[in-house]
């Protein structure tokens, strides 16, 4: 198959068959290997974000360049997942793949997607609780507090049906990071695949359930030290009202949008 598309890549209908097996194998994972290697994607994923808020803190940066620079920097929390290995919610809805082939049972589904969405959420508030304890918002003169304050007033302040379809597309683009890394066969290759479907998402402003995790208990646990317009919206129930559409749209995003098509493409009728 190199031969053919002239690269050192695994081609489509390879990266497929990966993404199944790797799924079967995900699915039935011990309990105590899926939730500690959850609690560590939420970390990684809420590093991701941390690295984001410093950046687009700089408000000598033009709209443009803070987004850009801001989703590079977002980049490094799917590095960490794919590379160092963690198990993340939003791309394990490529297990979807597995599913349609009949290789894992709905229930194995849905147990991963619990477990390690609550380890998501795990890791992602560990982090959080370290950075308000290692006053890290603080830097640049306090302006990193200030923008997670305001980028988390954004998330909770937005509609339902807006958050559900920003999230379709940010899953559309990190499964396809995804479905990309898996093409490679390097570490370098993986981390290339990475940075533009991320940076992309992350830019444009769409809505990442994991990463949500981060962006919006930290804005909580910050609310009294930074007072600006909104902040009264910043409530654990303003968390779950984000939340609920985002991680719905994240699985149409991923599951159907990106698991699905691919299974129809190269995996129907093929015997798992």
């Amino acid at each position: 198959m190199a031969e053919i598309f002239g690269f050192d890549a695994y081609a489509p209908k390879e990266i497929a068959e990966r993404v199944e097996t790797i799924g079967v194998a995900k699915a039935r994972l011990s309990f105590f290997s899926l939730l500690t290697l959850g609690m560590l994607a939420g970390g990684f994923i809420g590093l991701g974000a941390l690295y984001f808020t410093l950046i687009t803190s700089d408000s000598g940066l033009s709209f443009a360049a803070s987004r850009v620079l801001g989703g590079l920097a977002f980049s490094l929390g799917l590095i960490l997942v794919v590379v160092a290995g963690a198990e993340l919610f939003t791309g394990n809805n490529l297990l979807v793949m597995a599913w349609a082939s009949r290789r894992i049972s709905t229930g194995e589904l849905f147990k991963n997607w619990a477990i390690a969405y609550f380890a998501n959420f795990v890791g992602a508030i560990g982090l959080v609780l370290l950075v308000v304890l290692s006053n890290q918002w603080q830097a640049n003169s306090g302006a990193v507090g200030v923008n997670a304050v305001k980028i988390a007033v954004v998330k909770t302040g937005l509609p339902f049906w807006e958050a559900f379809f920003r999230a379709i597309l940010c899953n559309i683009l990190v499964c396809l990071a995804v479905w990309l890394a898996l093409a490679g066969r390097s570490v370098a290759d993986k981390i290339l695949a990475i940075i533009f479907p991320i940076s992309l998402f992350v830019a444009a402003g769409f809505e990442h359930s994991i990463a949500n995790m981060y962006f919006i208990p930290l804005g909580i646990f910050l609310r009294e030290q930074v007072q600006i317009a909104g902040v009264e919206q910043l409530t654990w129930f303003g968390l779950i009202s984000n939340l609920v559409p985002v991680t719905l749209g994240n699985i149409v995003g991923g599951g159907l949008m990106v698991a699905l098509v691919y299974h129809f493409v190269y995996r129907y009728r093929v015997e798992g």
